[in-house]
């Protein structure tokens, strides 16, 4: 089965973790920095970017694919994956910004809310399909091979 805003998320938040890590090497290189921040506010500043993004966008994705495969609007996951995207960007470019800063915040903000909705989501599907067993199934592996 074909999770295409499974796959087109995961795609879109490799290529972000990449921009964020990418922001880090010009700073390391030019203060000769091989290990931590060296000090550099802004070189802190985006490794903490990246860092965070690294701790939200599993989540995300790994919800929004089963989501998907539990049959869940792609519309909606669309419209969630877009946002959490959008979010991290304006999150990222906000950490490189003096504080408080809107877009550092909204960027957070954005994420929760994107995280939270996407966890009650699966619960709900997960705890509605208790209630009402699904008469679709999922094979694994054909059945030629199971029965070998």
């Amino acid at each position: 089965m074909i999770l295409p805003v499974t796959l087109t998320m995961a795609a879109a938040a490799a290529v972000l973790n990449l921009w964020l890590a990418m922001r880090i090497v010009p700073g390391r290189m030019r203060g000769k920095i091989m290990l931590g921040d060296g000090g550099d506010q802004a070189m802190f500043a985006r490794q903490r970017a990246h860092a965070n993004y690294t701790e939200y966008a599993p989540f995300v994705v790994l919800l929004i694919g089963a989501i998907e495969l539990a049959g869940g609007s792609p519309t909606w996951l669309w419209v969630a994956g877009a946002t959490f995207v959008l979010s991290r960007v304006a999150h990222g470019l906000g950490m490189t910004r003096p504080a408080p800063n809107p877009l550092r915040a909204g960027g957070a903000m954005l994420t929760w809310v994107i995280l939270a909705l996407l966890a009650g989501w699966a619960l709900a599907i997960a705890y509605g399909a208790a209630a009402h067993p699904a008469t679709d199934t999922i094979q694994l592996m054909p059945a030629r091979a199971a029965q070998r």
